[in-house]
């Protein structure tokens, strides 16, 4: 279930899961281990930069292709 009043410039762990191309276990992960933050929400539903959700996505492609 999505957020109604999402703030612009923020995806929701199911949008960020949707964008990264991953499971939303593993976008708990990448919180845990410090390669994407939170920037507002709640601890049930929390919201993600699009900048940071990107940036990483960027990250992962390149190691990917390297």
């Amino acid at each position: 279930m999505e957020q109604q009043n999402l703030r612009p410039g923020y995806l929701t762990a199911h949008q960020t899961a949707r964008l990264l191309g991953v499971e939303l276990d593993t976008v708990r992960q990448l919180v845990r281990r410090g390669r994407l933050k939170r920037s507002g929400g709640s601890p049930r539903q929390p919201w993600y930069a699009v900048e940071d959700v990107q940036a990483l996505d960027v990250e992962r492609r390149s190691l990917a292709a390297a």
